[in-house]
């Protein structure tokens, strides 16, 4: 069992092929065009620069991976509805821990994942950034607060790399493509994380996929009183075989999403301006 993040290059193939997703890997015996969506299937959907995602909450507020903006020095504008948005500031959660240079060298040197996994378990993967100015015209996606993410069916999007489950995506291919979307059953939830099998087209659902290379802090949602909740944002999978050559989001891989329920109370805390101090403006290092 090994890993690979969604999204932000981390100086490190296999990091990269998890954080990163060709716009959602999709089944081999589903046309490509059935998983495509309109870019305003999701307003409310936050392209970070280059690659990788985030939630827009509040009018004022985007939720994402903490490891899809800790990456980069700064992140000064996102895009919502289409349209740029200057950013205030990027409070990542105290919780959230950089992967060390060793274990990512130990990962490359014998293929084995195995650390990173436990590492990443151990993390909080999660990060508010806050918007200089509210969106008017886009709705917020209200946050899943309960405990019943076992067993229901989500949705996902993304525009990371594609490919299809017999072969998973291409290590080399884009990071920003076109908007996907996907359904799948979460199978695993703990503490801190939500995860689902990418299944064989046999036991899976019809439009069944997974998030890829690129993704990371995209939206995981979930069906509630009539409407889509964020239960969840994309952030690390596991995959089989050596680190260094395995295509990632195969047939039998999972991904682990950042379970948002766990979360709402720091959520909260820091769009009430509690913990807004804490963070540098316009800096991904604030914690």
């Amino acid at each position: 069992m090994t890993l690979r993040f969604l999204s932000a290059p981390i100086a490190f193939l296999f990091l990269v092929a998890s954080c990163r997703a060709d716009a959602i890997t999709i089944r081999d015996d589903t046309g490509d065009a059935e998983y495509r969506v309109a870019a305003t299937h999701l307003p409310a959907l936050a392209d970070l620069p280059g690659e990788g995602h985030g939630v827009l909450i509040a009018p004022q507020w985007v939720l994402t991976a903490a490891h899809a903006v800790s990456w980069q020095e700064h992140v000064d504008q996102v895009v919502v509805a289409g349209k740029p948005r200057r950013v205030e500031r990027v409070v990542l959660h105290p919780g959230f821990k950089r992967l060390p240079q060793a274990l990512i060298d130990r990962a490359l040197a014998g293929g084995d994942g195995n650390e990173i996994v436990a590492f990443l378990s151990a993390s909080d993967d999660v990060a508010l950034v806050k918007l200089a100015e509210p969106v008017v015209d886009a709705a917020p996606v209200a946050l899943y607060r309960g405990q019943g993410e076992l067993g229901k069916t989500v949705e996902i999007l993304g525009k990371g790399a594609t490919g299809t489950g017999a072969r998973g995506h291409d290590l080399d291919g884009s990071h920003r493509t076109e908007l996907r979307r996907a359904r799948n059953r979460i199978d695993r939830a703990d503490a801190r994380w939500l995860c689902y099998t990418f299944d064989r087209p046999s036991a899976a659902l019809p439009l069944e996929g997974m998030a890829g290379n690129g993704d990371s802090g995209g939206p995981v949602l979930m069906r509630g009183l009539g409407r889509w909740r964020l239960a969840g944002l994309a952030s690390w999978k596991i995959v089989q075989g050596d680190v260094r050559t395995t295509r990632p989001a195969q047939y039998g891989h999972s991904s682990c999403n950042v379970r948002v329920s766990r979360y709402v109370g720091w959520i909260d805390q820091a769009m009430n301006d509690r913990m807004e101090a804490k963070s540098a403006p316009g800096s991904a290092n604030g914690s």
